[in-house]
């Protein structure tokens, strides 16, 4: 495969991928750039690599993934705040890419999940991956990236219930 393949598999990924990373990153949108930037470079560097066993999409996002994981035990852990002035500003002007911003009590619940229960809901629900490209994304097997989803959304209903939203 080469460069111009590249970008153009990268171009129809790029929107869902950073919406990922921005909520991963609890709304900090360059942060969020920042780790895709990174995720991006490795992905160009090894795209050599890239087999086609999996979807391309499945591959760049453990990729992302990776980076995010990397760059959260490396000590830049985000602190779990809401959105900031400025954070909300930059996720109002991305329009579609960022439309889970939209429902903020719903982002600020998925926000407090355990990293690992955040990663699986945002694959599932935004970004519409299957269990098994989430097994292929995250490294988990399949009963445990089932066992987050099922924690996760007990957590989003407790959550909701408890603002009388349900």
């Amino acid at each position: 495969m080469d460069k111009a393949q590249f970008i153009e598999m990268v171009s129809r990924e790029q929107e869902s991928l950073r919406r990922f990373l921005c909520v991963l990153c609890r709304g900090d949108a360059f942060r969020a750039d920042d780790i895709a930037q990174e995720a991006l470079l490795k992905a160009y560097l090894s795209f050599g690599k890239f087999e086609g066993r999996a979807k391309f999409s499945t591959w760049l996002f453990r990729i992302a993934y990776n980076c995010f994981y990397d760059n959260m035990t490396a000590g830049k852990k985000t602190e779990g705040e809401p959105l900031g002035p400025q954070q909300e500003k930059i996720a109002g002007e991305e329009g579609p890419s960022v439309r889970g911003f939209e429902y903020q009590e719903l982002y600020q619940a998925i926000g407090d999940l355990p990293e690992k229960e955040q990663a699986v809901i945002l694959l599932f629900y935004m970004e519409e991956k299957s269990i098994k490209e989430i097994e292929a994304i995250t490294g988990m097997p399949s009963g445990t990236v089932r066992s987050h989803l099922s924690r996760a959304r007990e957590h989003l209903r407790l959550f909701l219930k408890n603002r009388g939203n349900i």
